[in-house]
Order: C-alpha cells, then structure tokens, then sequence
C-alpha cells in the first residue's frame, strides 16, 4: 500500500525501482529485529562494565566489592549472548548499531535500573528460572520496546520501521517467554515461510499497479453519490489491492481479504475510511459471485 502511494505521490512509472525499493524494506525487517533483540545483549553487556569497574575503585563500597549479580546471571541473557543463530545473523547482515550508538543503550540500562520492576527482581532471596525469563520479557515489553528515545533512534535510522517495530516486538516477546536456558533455544526467524511468500509482495503490487484503470473501474460504479475526487486517495488504493485479491489471487479466502484491508484503513486512512469499504467491497464481492468472477481454490475459501 505505501510503495503503491509513494509511486503515485512521487508521479513515476519506474515500477521496478519502486519494487525494488518494496524488497528491500521487506528485507530489513530482519534488520530491525536483530538489532531490537540484541539490544538485550548489550545492556547486560554494559551492566558487566559497570560492575567491574566500579570494583576496581580506590574507594570501592561494600556493594561495589560484592555487587549483586542477579542481572547479568540471568539465564535468559546469558543464553541470548551465547546464541548462534544471533551472533551469525548479526555478522552476516552486519548489524552493530549499538557499538556506534552506546548512549542509547546506557539510557535504556538505566532506565530499567530505575524501575520498579528491575529493584523487586534484584531484591528477591531467590528466584525460578521462570521469574527469570518473565523478568527479561516484561523488561522487554515493558521498559524498551516502548521507549521514545529508542524509538526515534529507530526512526531516524530508518523511516519504514515505524510500521515495523510492533510486528517485530510481538515476536521478540513471543520468543522470549518461550525460551529456555539453553543457548539455541530462540532462532532468527526467517522473513517468508517460502519462495510463494518472498514473491507474493512483489506480485501483488505489480499486478494493483499494471491493472489501476481496470481496479478502479470496478467500483467507480458502486459509488453514485461520491465524486472520485472527494474520495480519499489511500482508500482508492486499499480497494485496488482488495479487489485485485479477490480476483487474481485464487488461494486467498475472500474474508482474510476484507478484514486485513478494513485493518489498513482504520490504521492509515481517514475515520470513517473503514466503514466506507467495507460497504463497497461487501457490494462488490455480491456482485462478482452472481456473475461468477471470483475463483477461489481450496476447501472455506468462499
């Protein structure tokens, strides 16, 4: 939907660049996902600087001589620094924004020093390893994935996160409160389950694109009392891909279709954006099925 707005923002009709550009944005999911993941692996990282060279003092406390390790024993820290699958995927995609970028990951150290969260788990005569992976994965969800310093970092870095970054945190949480102590127990996830998934993006932009005139005919007609100009231009664009779906895409149920595309307006368009569509794309389903347009495979698809 964005590359498809940008394209008709910007008044080009280089449909490979901006394909291009749709892979490539796809393909930094991953990046954010590592660097969001092994952002746990550096505040520990920090936290042991901390410790050490505070032992190291002339005038060293108490606490400082036998500081309470709890945090960067965590076996759930512990296994993400040890993890594989991690440290490969960062060398290879070479990802080390936070070696560039330390201050961010001392605030968020010190953020999560400060809370309540982190001083009740340090106070606790013992702990389960279960208290320890939930503490890592409230840590998470509660104090960095929704912190605005890091996600402005996120967003300077690079603007087509903002969108990402909820995606990728759900799944970071998920595999966190799954894991286990030992260091492999939580891999990359890949970007597309196969090579249909990897080309669908690509085709359905291409194929909303190629056929604009046709898509958009098909529902000009539906809408008497609207002037195409008084229609918002993103909903025009969420009704193209729904309709390019509902007739050139055969293995997509018609109600996946209608529900991911309602999402994509109450999100990204105007309020009563959601409303609207669904009224258009409901008449436009009655329509295609009495004169047998739609062609679904697959047992539910109707």
């Amino acid at each position: 939907m964005q590359s498809i707005y940008a394209m008709q923002q910007s008044g080009t009709d280089d449909l490979e660049k901006q394909e291009k550009f749709l892979q490539a944005s796809l393909e930094n999911i991953v990046d954010l996902y590592l660097i969001m993941l092994s952002s746990l692996v550096e505040i520990r990282k920090k936290e042991i600087e901390y410790l050490n060279l505070a032992q190291k003092k002339h005038l060293a406390t108490p606490e400082e001589r036998n500081p309470n390790r709890r945090f960067i024993n965590n076996p759930i820290l512990v296994a993400l620094d040890e993890n594989n699958s991690l440290s490969i995927a960062l060398e290879t995609r070479k990802i080390n924004n936070w070696q560039f970028n330390d201050d961010t990951i001392l605030l968020l150290l010190q953020v999560v020093k400060q809370s309540e969260l982190y001083q009740k788990y340090m106070a606790k005569k013992t702990v389960t390893f279960e208290e320890e992976r939930f503490f890592v994965a409230d840590m998470f969800s509660e104090l960095i994935a929704p912190n605005e310093k890091l996600y402005s970092y996120l967003e300077d870095f690079k603007l087509t996160w903002v969108d990402d970054v909820p995606v990728v945190n759900t799944q970071i949480l998920k595999q966190l409160k799954q894991m286990t102590a030992e260091a492999d127990s939580i891999k990359v996830p890949a970007i597309y389950k196969d090579i249909e998934d990897r080309d669908f993006a690509a085709t359905l932009f291409r194929k909303t694109v190629l056929n604009d005139k046709e898509l958009a005919k098909e529902f000009i007609d539906k809408t008497p009392n609207w002037d195409m100009e008084r229609i918002a231009e993103l909903d025009t664009i969420i009704m193209k891909m729904a309709i390019c779906e509902f007739l050139k895409f055969p293995s997509i149920p018609l109600k996946v279709t209608i529900n991911e595309y309602l999402e994509l307006a109450k999100e990204y368009s105007t309020p009563k954006s959601s409303i609207f569509i669904n009224g258009i794309l409901d008449n436009l389903i009655k329509d295609f099925q009495a004169n047998d347009r739609i062609k679904k495979v697959g047992r539910g698809l109707m």
